[in-house]
């Protein structure tokens, strides 16, 4: 039995600007932007390259900004903070874990890390995945 993860519902404040930071600034995909009832409408986006997207909700039982840790995977941790940063998203610089601190630059091997936030507060981090052969 395969069990594949299909959406994340992601809790924001305002959908509008979420919805503008995810796709213009994180550079996720609109899959859909529909009402469905009452001023209430399904936002989903989803990253480049994932089979997973993520649901904009201001209702769901999580307060907004209480996410965090999302990961995203990246082949190349520079580059994807580069593009990041130059759309205007507040991103940490290149880390990695060292004797248990965290420590600025690159790791090794699924050691590098970047920290963003969208606007409500959910934590988002990129890691380095290892070249595929």
């Amino acid at each position: 039995m395969e069990f594949q993860l299909e959406v994340v519902p992601v809790p924001v404040t305002d959908v509008d600007r979420a919805k503008s930071f995810y796709s213009e600034k994180v550079g996720f995909v609109v899959d859909l932007d529909t009402p469905i009832g009452d001023g209430i409408r399904l936002v989903q986006l989803t990253p480049p390259g994932s089979a997973c997207s993520i649901h904009l909700n201001p209702a769901l039982d999580i307060p907004p900004g209480m996410l965090k840790g999302l990961m995203l995977m990246v082949s190349d941790i520079e580059a994807a903070r580069a593009e990041l940063v130059e759309r205007g998203v507040d991103a940490s610089p290149v880390r990695h874990m060292e004797d248990g601190v965290w420590a600025e630059g690159r790791g090794g091997e699924w050691n590098s890390f970047v920290f963003f936030s969208d606007p409500d507060g959910n934590g988002w981090v990129l890691q380095e995945r290892p070249g595929r052969n």
